[in-house]
């Protein structure tokens, strides 16, 4: 989350007129983040989340994402879930953004990730992936094997910058995940972003998931392998097999993984870090001066890479086929 589009007090208190919130008390600015304007308001009524839309985030998925935080908090997923204005809509538009209020959900996002927080990761995750099967609307993941090389080609002639043969390293790297990425296996709509800071925790209960903004259908171990990149490496960038496999069980208790699935996830985990790393050197070599956030460094996930490209099978994240 962050700050793009600045709302005055005026155009708010126009825009929250349209809810039954009551009165608006107070409303700042949510640093974290990189997509989109987020507000915190508090009103008579409780705390709420604005988002104002930014140009990176296509209006026409977000009928999309709204609707699928609706079906999944319908489910029992802890959630956000968008309000009605009194004309019914969710989707309004605010200081030339599409926009939307959306509940507040209670937690703190984990800075030290310990065992407990994997573990309740994967059972949330496998029962998100399991509510999800009955959503009708349908949306490809415009950032899965065939949307990497657009990036690749952007970030090529400048590669060399950030690390000396990057360029040709990630060239080779791709062509590989474009001869072997798997065509068949179990599939609906997916995060596509579970990063820490997108899920609350109240000591050691999950509380929510956020920011579904990527969510997308692919495959579901696909976004296990995001996980693992994103919740299983620590600061120093050392694999922690324990909380994977914490991660994995927890979800398998509640969604089994086809043998398909296991024997892919080493592949699918280099392709996670290799998007990661694409969308973030696409940042950093396009980042312009004086914005608001600063970009990730790259070469995180060109570790992580490196590390999946030794794995040879599922024991090497604490599972056995």
């Amino acid at each position: 989350m962050a700050v793009y589009t600045e709302v005055s007090a005026e155009d708010l208190a126009c825009f929250v007129a349209d809810y039954d919130l009551g009165e608006l008390l107070a409303f700042k600015g949510i640093a974290e983040g990189v997509e989109n304007s987020n507000y915190l308001l508090q009103s008579e009524s409780g705390n709420y989340i604005l988002t104002l839309y930014e140009k990176r985030v296509a209006a026409a998925d977000l009928p999309f994402f709204l609707g699928l935080m609706e079906h999944l908090a319908d489910k029992g997923i802890s959630c956000p879930v968008p309000l009605q204005a009194k004309d019914g809509k969710a989707l309004r538009e605010l200081c030339g953004r599409p926009a939307a209020l959306i509940s507040f959900l209670e937690g703190l996002w984990p800075r030290r990730i310990q065992t407990y927080h994997c573990s309740a990761l994967g059972e949330a995750m496998a029962r998100m992936h399991l509510a999800g099967a009955d959503f009708e609307l349908q949306r490809a993941n415009a950032l899965s094997v065939t949307g990497w090389r657009p990036l690749l080609e952007s970030c090529a002639p400048r590669a060399d910058e950030v690390m000396p043969g990057l360029a040709e390293a990630l060239e080779q790297e791709l062509a590989l995940l474009e001869s072997q990425w798997p065509e068949k296996m179990p599939a609906g709509v997916i995060h596509a972003d579970l990063f820490p800071d997108n899920v609350f925790f109240r000591r050691e209960r999950l509380t929510g998931i956020i920011d579904f903004y990527f969510a997308c259908n692919d495959f579901f171990a696909y976004d296990l392998a995001i996980c693992l990149n994103a919740w299983c490496f620590e600061h120093d960038n050392a694999f922690n097999v324990t909380k994977a496999r914490m991660l994995l069980q927890a979800y398998s208790k509640v969604r089994a993984f086809s043998d398909a699935e296991l024997a892919a996830l080493p592949l699918l985990a280099r392709g996670s870090a290799l998007r990661f790393l694409l969308t973030r050197l696409y940042d950093w070599l396009h980042h312009p001066e004086g914005a608001f956030v600063q970009p990730k460094d790259p070469l995180e996930y060109w570790k992580k890479l490196r590390f999946h490209q030794q794995v040879r099978g599922p024991g090497a994240y604490g599972l056995d086929l």
